[in-house]
């Protein structure tokens, strides 16, 4: 398929990659007036928008991996770039201009950007592969966000893991698995944790405040392989020890994504070469930034690199400054290991003898402070559990500012700046936010434009936004530029950040003007128009004021909302039919079965909802599967009600109390697809034996004999472990049944847009919950329990539209944007990356960075 685009007089710039890298230079090219010169079109391999991969050890900790997003679809199509998201280029040909993709498209380019970014590297270990293609099952990389959800959905049912790699990554991912429960072990070959940042003190140091998390660290020690029957069951050691465990996560390192520059023709050494303006050395119009770039001999790992290389790329190819150029950067970063402050630049030991070396360790506390001196200047510091200093030190880095004769100064408060004096004493070029290229001066000019409030400027220049651990010095500077006069920012409470309501104020707005749709929202309340970002938040607002009466505008729905299955990181999609409590019959069963050998279907997997998933679905496909199961959608895709889950109770159980399958069953069945502000997840215990796990719900329900109902809300048991607080204990079924859907209810119309109700009951507290649902003293109850009947008689089984697509397109077999690929299957294991593995794949696209190359395996 080649693509014939119009001729509008601007040349033709293509990028490949649809990572930081990709769409930070897309970005900066923007600002400098691109657009006016160029038609921008981007491939990225995830068939999703840009999100800051910084934070996935967020995600992997329990975050939203919504909130991750840095430029969802919208934006692209906002800016009239064209995207193909899920599509991979895997050729160039410099003599005709031409790429070539993995789903036949060919597209012309002026200028080319390649950003192929790095994956993750896995060493040769018996074991670790199925064939060349497949990880056996309980191995993971960490590099995207689908590695990421893939290992919490093992993680739910497994329970030992061992992370190979004692890095900054390697923290981070075992951080993240032990919030899910599990027994977590990291093995490094070398002797230091994160022998890159910190010298054999310093890692002492980090190795005592990480294992008194309760993470278990294995220093010295090679991974020679993997143990598994069928998936995995441990790992051994060169020294023929070993560890049992169910999981393995690798993250001994990247390899940059250089094949497409290898297979066209471009040098590469260790990544693609290029000159001070990010050209390849061999071609003029090929740009390479990031991971897979190689400047002077250095590859980068770290994110700053990234934004000084695509400021110098932007500046050169608009012309803006046509004699930009990129030197090299030098890296200091500051991080957050496991909930650990670090901060490290430049040397972490004296390399020459006459070098000053000042160091500080006091490991009951878990701090380490060092500094390196040459000639008088700082060349390198390393920071551990105390970062007061790091605004003074990374100033002096940067600048080589003259430095105290004490120089013991410069780890502690006797004299120099202090923090807050540092803040304010820095330069205007010292960047603050590594993870978004975020300098003071950026943050000075942003209040110097009018915005006076921390959040205020953290939104508009999204310092802060990335791993979080800057948020205290951008506090500082804030309060500095604005001469202590920070407003409070009133946005913070408001429901979506285009519409200056609350939420309650917002609904009132909407339902007084008789506001049924996004658009006509965003007409009579926007003051700046419409805003992709708020679109889905004020969708699932309207749905819940409006019910059937709901005017749906499909640019408003997540690509999961638009054909109601949950998108997959080869671009098919999960189904997941209606099971109510968990109870099916053989019908139900041969029916799933037909369908998954008639489409397929590669995967078949029970949930820890108790329900069925077919995976591997392609989307032309969705409308056919539907039919041919014809049951009713389980809605594991969206921010509503999901599923209830349920134990035997009384018919088989002999400690069961009461009859919890048919009262989950009723549940389902009552409440089946309300929308609400984020996920509900239910279950219903026949006693207290709690076998269904009804304490850790959403909303939890408790037999406990004579009829008698314990009713729990707020509880968790992903990321975030909360057991639910007791609402109240009821007598009759009918009761409970009645007693959930109020707080539902309450829950829809007050909780914040993506507000979990583990975090939604604390706030509002236990106490007025109880006062408002229970005892009734405002007499809100009736309304609200009138307002649920009126939501569940609008129910309407979203999988209707297969038979009645509300657009022609609707299941095509495209993104909204592009054409998807189709995914090859696999006998017996699940497609991905069109065919290719995740780690070998030789062009691999779209993967920009946002942490560093470590070793340890």
């Amino acid at each position: 398929m080649v693509d014939l685009l119009p001729d509008d007089g601007r040349q033709h710039l293509v990028v490949i990659g649809n990572g930081m890298a990709g769409a930070r230079a897309v970005e900066e090219i923007l600002e400098r007036g691109g657009a006016e010169r160029f038609r921008i079109t981007m491939f990225g391999d995830e068939p999703y928008g840009n999100y800051n991969r910084i934070m996935l050890s967020h995600v992997l900790a329990g975050e939203d991996a919504e909130e991750i997003y840095l430029n969802p679809l919208g934006w692209y199509a906002d800016n009239d770039i064209t995207l193909y998201a899920g599509v991979r280029v895997v050729r160039i040909d410099r003599f005709s201009r031409k790429v070539f993709a993995n789903d036949g498209t060919i597209l012309g380019y002026d200028k080319l950007i390649i950003a192929t970014g790095s994956r993750t590297f896995f060493p040769p270990m018996d074991g670790m592969w199925v064939d060349d293609k497949t990880l056996t099952p309980g191995v993971f990389g960490f590099r995207t966000l689908d590695d990421t959800n893939a290992m919490l959905e093992y993680a739910q049912e497994h329970r030992r893991a061992v992370v190979i790699g004692g890095g900054l990554l390697g923290l981070e991912a075992a951080y993240g698995l032990q919030q899910h429960g599990l027994e977590v072990h990291v093995v490094q070959s070398g002797p230091v944790l994160m022998n890159q940042q910190l010298d054999e003190e310093a890692g002492a140091i980090l190795r005592r405040v990480v294992e008194r998390l309760g993470i278990t660290v294995h220093l010295g020690k090679r991974t020679t392989a993997v143990r598994s029957a069928g998936t995995v069951s441990g790992v051994l050691f060169g020294d023929g020890s070993s560890i049992d465990c169910d999981m393995v996560v690798l993250t001994a390192g990247i390899r940059p994504n250089v094949g497409l520059g290898v297979v066209s023709g471009l040098t590469v050494e260790r990544a693609i070469v290029t000159d001070d303006q990010m050209r390849a050395v061999d071609d003029p119009d090929i740009y390479a930034v990031g991971e897979c770039a190689q400047h002077r001999g250095e590859v980068y790992g770290l994110v700053a690199p990234l934004w000084e290389q695509a400021t110098v790329l932007a500046d050169h190819i608009t012309g803006a400054d046509p004699k930009a150029a990129y030197h090299g950067s030098r890296i200091a970063t500051k991080l957050k290991v496991a909930g650990v402050d670090l901060a490290s630049m430049g040397l972490k030991h004296p390399e020459k003898e006459d070098d000053e070396f000042v160091r500080f360790s006091e490991p009951r506390r878990g701090v380490y402070k060092s500094v390196v001196i040459r000639d008088g200047k700082l060349v390198g510091a390393t920071l551990l559990g105390d970062v007061g200093k790091v605004a003074f030190l990374t100033q002096s880095f940067d600048r080589g500012l003259p430095l105290p004769e004490e120089r013991v100064e410069l780890l502690f408060e006797l004299a120099g700046p202090s923090g807050e004096q540092g803040a304010a004493e820095m330069d205007d070029s010292v960047q603050v936010c590594n993870c978004n290229g975020v300098s003071k001066g950026d943050l000075v000019a942003c209040v110097r434009n009018g915005t006076r409030s921390v959040s205020g400027v953290m939104a508009a220049t999204r310092a802060g936004k990335g791993c979080g651990a800057c948020k205290g010095l951008v506090c500082d500077i804030v309060d500095w530029a604005t001469g202590g006069d920070v407003e409070v920012d009133v946005s913070a409470g408001w429901y979506v950040p285009s519409i200056p309501m609350d939420k309650p104020t917002l609904m009132a707005a909407c339902r007084e003007r008789g506001l049924r749709s996004v658009s006509a929202v965003f007409s009579e309340l926007a003051p700046d128009g419409e805003d992709a970002g708020s679109k889905m938040a004020l969708a699932s607002l309207l749905k819940v004021l409006w019910n059937d009466e709901y005017v749906d505008e499909r640019d408003a729905r997540f690509i999961n909302d638009r054909v109601h299955a949950n998108i997959q990181r080869d671009g098919t999609f999960s189904v997941v039919p209606q099971i109510k409590g968990g109870v099916t019959n053989a019908e139900q069963l041969r029916r799933i079965a037909d369908v998954a050998d008639k489409y397929a279907i590669p995967m078949i997997k029970i949930t820890g909802g108790q329900r069925i998933d077919l995976l591997g679905v392609r989307k032309e496909d969705l409308p056919g599967v539907w039919a041919d199961l014809d049951m009713p959608s389980g809605y594991a895709y969206g921010k509503s009600f999901r599923t209830v889950k349920t134990c035997v109770g009384t018919d088989f159980c002999r400690f069961g109390l009461g009859d919890s399958t048919g009262l989950g069953r009723d549940m389902e069945q009552r409440y089946q697809g309300l929308d609400s502000p984020a996920k509900m997840k239910l279950a219903v215990a026949g006693c207290p034996r709690n076998c269904s796990e009804a304490l850790v719900k959403d909303v939890g329900v408790v037999a406990v004999g004579e009829d008698r109902w314990e009713v729990y809300v707020g509880g968790a048991a992903g990321a975030s472990v909360r057991k639910g607080d007791l609402l109240a204990t009821v007598t009759g079924r009918d009761t409970a049944l009645r007693l959930c859907g109020t707080f539902m209810q309450y829950y829809r119309e007050n909780a914040r847009w993506l507000e979990r109700t583990y975090d939604f009951v604390p706030r509002v507290g236990l106490d007025e919950l109880k006062a408002l649902l229970v005892d009734d003293r405002d007499g809100i109850v009736a309304g609200l329990d009138e307002r649920m009947q009126v939501a569940t008689d609008a129910y309407r089984d979203p999988w209707r539209e297969g038979r009645e697509p509300v657009t022609s397109g609707q299941f095509a077999n495209s993104l909204p944007l592009v054409p998807l690929p189709r995914v090859p299957v696999r006998n017996g294991s699940v497609a991905s990356n069109g065919g290719l593995p995740a780690a070998a794949a030789p062009f691999a696209s779209g993967a920009g960075t946002a942490d560093r190359t470590e070793s340890g395996a």
